[in-house]
């Protein structure tokens, strides 16, 4: 009939990935968009870096989370570069997009 109530037992971010496949994909994905950002760091202007982070992998797209859109427009210019660095890096993504992320002063 009814099973006895067992208590939750709380288990860390670390090992719900490792009992998860598709969490552990993910945790994946995000390492390697993570990593890829760190490679084309250094190309972007100083006071540009804190504007870009890193966003999902699809295939051979990698999208940029970019604040703002004047931060877009100039990382626009840059994604020719960031793609040569990547493919020399033996890292075949054929587009990156870029994403405005809007700020919590335009949601108001």
């Amino acid at each position: 009939m009814n099973e006895p109530h067992r208590p939750l037992q709380a288990v860390s971010f670390s090992q719900a990935i490792d009992n998860s496949p598709s969490l552990a994909k993910l945790a994946l994905m995000a390492r390697q968009s993570a990593d890829m950002l760190k490679r084309v760091e250094r190309l972007l202007p100083p006071a540009l870096r804190a504007s870009v982070q890193a966003g999902p992998i699809e295939g051979d797209n990698w999208c940029l989370l970019v604040t703002g859109n004047a931060a877009a427009a100039k990382v626009r210019q840059l994604v020719p570069t960031l793609q040569a660095q990547l493919k020399a890096d033996g890292l075949t993504i054929q587009t990156i997009r870029l994403k405005v992320l809007l700020s919590k002063s335009a949601l108001s």
